[in-house]
């Protein structure tokens, strides 16, 4: 299995390297996850491709965040960059830069991201198509549904590669607003600022922090991972320094020697406590999801543990082994640090003699370190031209070089005769030819054109309204409204698949909606209910189910939480998977909307009014909270409880904790989100809204009740100037701050 590391800087890049690491990844100065981590510029990349592949090390990019529209000329622009570069891989989340990479640059290989939350085979299967090769699955799944899904992914030539070591995050990734709608620090935009490790005013059973779980440890996993295929085991960290990196590689090696040469893995990780940890489990791979999972304390555990695992008979013991660790800790790093600075990811100087004469050929002679070559031009120096060749003209021509492992130390042309001249394709194919030898004998791509949208004419449409409900108690609301009604299936179905197809063959207007994540047998029972009903229209969250449907020709909408933000994004989902519509994020603002151009034929929606989901999450949230009967979620905690509670971190953040039949935990906001003005701001845009009357608790109240909303809001539809106002006397409080902050 290959052995993936973080590189969030270069110091930790060439620690990654020394320790044995197969592979890194990392980012650069924008467009990816980490915005915290140091990062590393273009012209750092070079130097580190070339470094690393001296070592047998491959570099995988991070362009792992959602784009807006106004950032994909630049983004087009790094992509025409990358090509001419010998990465060995990108890692992707925004759907418009799947189809930017699959139609235009075909030449980079797409890695799935953590943050498209991949859990099921269907999401395998739709990743398949959009070119990926290989996936990050989510860490929430046990060792049984990695196994699985790494056989379906094999089957579609995809890799998968599974996180053993490193922080956890309480929500599936890629589906958490709670730092975007506290602070507007987005986590699909790589700026978390992990509100769920806060400390919040003890809860009923003494948690300071409870919404803090301990570090991902696989160390005792590894022969069962490469026994369900895994293909590489990914180590979490790039906000972490090179001291860890090293440490935590160097280890994870010895492990998979170990395991290889002599079929034994090693029990000791007293060094993984040696840098920053929150303790350790393996609970989610071990399908043991538990109040063990927690630790009430974010902050570095290595002293804790210390502790833990010596019976100290004094004081004085605990506080000389305490300065031993630091001190051991301060050699190590010194120790790391000697070893990185012997490895350079400094660009090879080149120099560059350029000589002739007219009625002779242009020669380059071309030095470094390790080359030595001459090019001569196919035509020869004239006296007459277009642009005399001198230092500026040459250096303007061959400039690219500076994007390579190289750069031009020295141009020289004491040898070349004044005023000659030469065509200016006749340079451009020597350069052409100079950078193919520097490259490797790579061809070197001409930048590709990507068609960006005209501005649209558009007219003002008369949108419809699409009414969210999850209880059969509100059927009724399909008679007493033109409204067209969405029922929210559950996270989990499969010992109701019967009674939910009968439910909608007796309301056959009433709109199936998929949640975010449907796991196993979940997933099989969602199928199973698509085959057997064939509804005419699906809104899902989840892209397993929208491959499921495209399959089938049913017609399907891409919901609100596929973080839908950019004009490509749209036409990956009409051209790849024949989808009529799309939300689109609650995270952009009005001018970042304005900006969208939507394929002809495609509907977008948007939702006006909803209690704002900030995480959804298989760890049961109330261990920490009010404490739970059970040490552990079994069978029938998912299918059966019902449970809610608060707590307050010291801003005085207040979040609702909800657990609701047949669905995971959620923390949603204190205050819903309500939206009104983008019904005139925006009236070009959208073909519908949605509005979302589940019963969910949170500080938001009305005066009204279902039918008396919903009213309303067809009033707003229809242009009645005082319904914005009547809505926000009769919905109190409410928030629309991503509106207008956007990401």
């Amino acid at each position: 299995m290959e052995l993936l590391a973080p590189g969030g800087d270069v110091d930790s890049i060439k620690a990654a390297i020394l320790a044995g690491a197969d592979a890194v990844y990392c980012g650069l100065d924008k467009y990816n996850a980490r915005n915290r981590a140091a990062n590393i510029s273009f012209d750092n990349l070079q130097g580190i491709l070339r470094l690393a592949h001296q070592y047998n090390c491959q570099v995988f990019l991070t362009l792992n965040i959602i784009f807006v529209d106004s950032e994909i000329p630049a983004l087009i622009s790094l992509l025409n960059k990358l090509v001419n570069t010998s990465i060995d891989g990108v890692i992707v989340q925004d759907l418009g830069l799947f189809y930017l990479l699959s139609c235009y640059f075909k030449g980079l290989k797409i890695h799935a991201s953590t943050q498209l939350t991949t859990h099921n085979e269907g999401q395998i299967r739709f990743l398949s198509k959009l070119n990926a090769t290989r996936v990050n699955l989510s860490r929430e799944l046990n060792i049984q549904e990695i196994k699985d899904l790494t056989a379906v992914a094999h089957q579609n030539q995809i890799l998968t590669e599974v996180f053993v070591h490193g922080s956890f995050c309480l929500s599936f990734s890629g589906i958490c607003y709670l730092s975007s709608v506290q602070s507007g620090n987005s986590g699909n935009r790589g700026r978390c600022s992990q509100p769920c490790r806060d400390r919040y005013v003890t809860t009923k059973v003494g948690k300071d922090y409870p919404l803090n779980l301990k570090d991902n440890s696989a160390w005792s996993d590894v022969r069962e991972l490469d026994e369900a295929g895994v293909d590489s085991l990914k180590i979490e960290g790039r906000i972490k320094k090179y001291d860890y990196v090293y440490t935590v590689v160097s280890n994870w090696r010895k492990q998979l020697q170990s395991l290889s040469k002599h079929d034994e893995l090693l029990t000791d990780n007293s060094d993984m406590y040696k840098v920053f940890n929150r303790d350790f489990s393996n609970g989610f791979l071990k399908g043991a999801i538990n109040k063990d999972l927690f630790i009430d304390n974010p902050r570095d555990h290595s002293i804790q543990h210390l502790s833990e695992v010596n019976d100290y008979t004094s004081v004085h013991k605990l506080q000389q082994d305490q300065i031993g660790l630091y001190e051991e800790k301060e050699g190590i790093k010194i120790s790391i640090e000697n070893k990185i600075k012997q490895l350079s990811i400094a660009k090879i100087p080149l120099v560059i003699n350029v000589s002739g004469e007219s009625g002779l050929p242009l020669m380059l002679t071309v030095k470094s370190s390790d080359l030595l070559f001459v090019l001569l031009s196919e035509v020869n120096l004239a006296n007459t031209g277009t642009e005399v060749l001198d230092y500026a003209m040459i250096f303007k021509r061959l400039k690219a070089i500076n994007d390579t492992e190289y750069y031009i130390e020295r141009l020289c042309l004491d040898d070349l005769q004044p005023d000659v001249y030469i065509p200016f394709k006749e340079l451009a194919a020597i350069k052409k030819r100079l950078l193919y030898i520097l490259n490797d004998s790579r061809e070197t791509l001409d930048p590709i054109h990507v068609s960006t949208f005209r501005k649209q004419n558009r007219e003002q449409l008369k949108p419809s309204l699409l009414v969210l409900i999850s209880s059969p108690n509100d059927l009724h609301l399909c008679k007493e409204t033109t409204a067209r009604l969405c029922f929210q299936l559950p996270d989990s179905f499969k010992n109701e698949c019967a009674e939910f197809i009968d439910l909608f063959r007796k309301n056959d207007n009433l709109i199936p909606w998929f949640p975010s994540v449907i796991i196993g047998d979940d997933y099989i029972a969602a199928v199973e209910f698509l085959e057997q009903f064939q509804p005419k229209l699906i809104v899902t969250n989840n892209t397993g189910i929208a491959y499921e449907a495209y399959q089938r020709g049913i017609r399907w909408i891409a919901g609100p939480y596929l973080n839908v933000t950019n004009s490509f994004s749209l036409l990956c989902l009409k051209e790849s998977f024949n989808c009529s519509g799309a939300f689109i994020s609650n995270e952009i603002s009005q001018t970042q909307m304005r900006q969208l151009n939507k394929p002809d034929g495609f509907e977008l929606y948007y939702s006006i009014y909803h209690p704002m989901v900030l995480m959804t999450s298989r760890q049961c949230l109330f261990h920490q909270v009010t404490g739970c009967g059970k040490d552990q979620i079994d069978n029938t905690c998912i299918s059966q409880c019902e449970k809610s509670a608060t707590i307050t971190n010291l801003k005085n953040d207040t979040i609702y904790l909800e657990k609701s039949k047949g669905n995971y935990h959620r923390i949603f906001n204190e205050t819903n989100f309500l939206n009104p003005e983008i019904v005139t701001d925006v009236s070009d845009l959208f073909s519908g809204f949605l509005i979302d009357m589940r019963e969910i608790k949170t500080v938001t109240q009305t005066d009204l009740n279902k039918s008396e909303l919903i009213k309303l809001f067809v009033t707003l539809l229809d242009g009645n100037p005082d319904s914005k106002t009547e809505l926000q006397r009769a919905i109190y409080p409410t928030t629309k701050a991503q509106y207008q902050r956007g990401i």
